[in-house]
């Protein structure tokens, strides 16, 4: 099989495409036929040596694929080999094929494409887990979705707008706005040109927001923290952007509000049932019609420098994947 291997850690330019031995699944695995995969900030972060898991060299960078089980693994009740399934795994999934968990693998649903369900996994994951078990969004509700063009931030837009909140999407360019507009979003912050802080009390008539969704960090994060309503949820995703926020405390104490970590992988190893259910509601709303996940670039594996290369530079809109095709 063909694999992309990180022997070295740092640029993303230094990856290799090679043939590897092919794999075959243990006790309670599946072998997957992978269709394509996900392409996400941490996995650069991982080749990069500055994500807090580090796997020991050499390694095949990528945590989501979609396929098709070709082969079960002793005590395999959750899966048959046919089926189509969207996988999650630590790393492995820049190859045509990889071996996951049961437990971490689940059906694709009647309406995805592969592409599509490549790239659901971590985002749509992600961002349900922060919406729905660490901010308890409501109906009615006001969120502000920083980054707002990227793979999370339309995943987060499709999904609160499922929900019932009203989104404000804030990003750096008019044409990012557009597509997050497209995407579902209610209303539009240029914080390349507007000031965010003050722009989100215009548009919240003074209340600020209920909850704040930062997948960007850097000098957005305070000013994010500072136009949030009493009882706002702050939920820290990442740092795109690079730099991790120092963040006045004492903000949080004079809004009454939570600054909240969403460590959606560590949560969902921890709490395997209700991962599934999570993901068995947003297929659920995908095959209802709420939604349907957007890709808006697709590489062949011979490719991968350019769809890194996508992220690395902050100029994807929607999800990255890349085919096995």
């Amino acid at each position: 099989m063909k694999a992309l291997v990180c022997s070295t850690l740092g640029a993303t330019e230094d990856l290799t495409l090679e043939e590897r031995p092919d794999l075959t699944p243990g006790k309670g695995e599946i072998l997957i036929d992978v269709k394509a995969s996900g392409v996400n900030f941490p996995d650069i972060l991982t080749v990069q040596g500055k994500y807090q898991f580090k796997p020991p060299l050499p390694f095949v960078p990528g945590t989501e694929v979609s396929g098709i089980v070709t082969q079960i693994g002793e005590g395999v009740t959750r899966h048959a080999v046919g089926d189509k399934v969207i996988g999650t795994l630590p790393i492995g999934a820049f190859a045509e094929q990889c071996v996951t968990s049961e437990y971490t693998a689940f059906g694709m649903g009647k309406s995805m494409s592969f592409e599509q369900a490549a790239g659901f996994a971590v985002t749509y994951g992600t961002s349900y887990y922060a919406l729905k078990q660490r901010a308890n969004i409501q109906p009615g509700e006001t969120l502000l979705v920083l980054g707002a063009a990227g793979g999370v931030g339309i995943a987060t837009i499709q999904i609160a707008k499922a929900m019932g909140a009203t989104v404000i999407a804030a990003a750096s360019s008019e044409e990012k706005l557009d597509f997050a507009c497209q995407a579902g979003a209610d209303l539009r912050i240029n914080y390349s040109t507007e000031n965010l802080k003050e722009k989100v009390k215009e548009l919240t008539n003074g209340k600020g927001v209920d909850v704040v969704y930062d997948p960007v960090g850097g000098d957005y994060s305070e000013q994010a923290f500072r136009s949030i309503a009493w009882d706002g949820r702050f939920l820290v995703i990442g740092f795109a952007s690079g730099p991790i926020p120092a963040m006045p405390l004492n903000l949080a104490l004079l809004k009454g509000a939570s600054l909240v970590g969403v460590f959606w992988g560590a949560w969902a190893a921890r709490s395997p049932q209700e991962s599934f259910k999570n993901f068995a509601e947003l297929i659920d709303m995908i095959d209802s019609g709420k939604f349907s996940p957007l890709v808006t670039e697709v590489y062949p594996l011979s490719d991968f420098k350019a769809a890194l290369d996508s992220i690395t530079e902050r100029r994807a809109k929607g999800k990255v994947i890349l085919s096995m095709a």
